[in-house]
């Protein structure tokens, strides 16, 4: 399958790069733009699979950007800073490519894009029958939906606490994993945490209690969107 791609980025050698790596992959359709609004505006109305992403550009930041990307997309940070690394991954970015990469480094990236991809295709299939389908040491293992005790994010996995069974962990961010999950069955309360709702025993605004007995913080960010829907 075709991954469509944008490339944003303001160093034309970059843009150059990126195209002939994508080439080279063989099954990624690209358009590069060097004028960070321009781009934006393509990304916007042409919603990409994929979009790599440079920070420091003339005055705009990648970091801005991509908080306003269109849900769904992935993204592949592409700079020369590596200090922006845990702004990139806070945000949900797939990979951060540090410049100048190697196309090994580059089709590491993009696998992880494709993998991501194929798990979201096979865990929306299997919403309907009440589980979902992750990739865990190689093997795709099938979670009911009603044995999930809550999801923590570990750096670049997701550690799945299941009732009864041992926990599953998979190479995918937190947010990227509960987009796969029924919105009227589970919230996420905390940049680390995603429960069910009909596990919650107690709330407030600081902390749930579950009936499994995990006591897991709320963070800030959530705790309206939380309590409402508790109400």
């Amino acid at each position: 399958m075709i991954l469509r791609a944008i490339a944003i980025d303001d160093e034309p050698v970059a843009l150059t790069i990126i195209e002939q790596f994508c080439k080279r992959a063989g099954d990624i359709a690209i358009s590069v733009y060097s004028d960070p609004v321009l781009g934006t505006d393509a990304v916007m109305r042409e919603r990409p699979d994929l979009v790599f992403l440079d920070i420091e550009m003339n005055g705009v930041t990648g970091i801005d950007i991509a908080k306003n990307l269109p849900e769904g997309t992935f993204l592949i940070f592409t700079t020369a800073y590596a200090r922006f690394a845990l702004d990139g991954f806070e945000l949900n970015a797939v990979d951060f490519l540090h410049k100048p990469f190697s196309f090994s480094r580059f089709e590491t990236a993009v696998n992880k894009v494709k993998e991501i991809r194929y798990l979201k295709d096979n865990a929306v299939r299997s919403r309907g029958t009440g589980e979902i389908t992750v990739k865990s040491e190689y093997k795709n293992v099938n979670i009911p939906l009603d044995d999930i005790l809550y999801i923590e994010a570990m750096d670049n996995y997701v550690n799945i606490r299941r009732k009864g069974a041992d926990p599953v962990l998979t190479q995918m961010s937190l947010k990227e994993l509960s987009d796969m999950l029924p919105k009227d069955r589970f919230a996420r309360i905390h940049r680390s945490f995603v429960v069910p709702l009909d596990r919650v025993s107690k709330y407030s605004s600081r902390n749930v209690l579950l009936s499994s007995g995990e006591e897991l913080p709320v963070g800030r960010v959530y705790s309206a969107d939380f309590l409402d829907r508790m109400s």
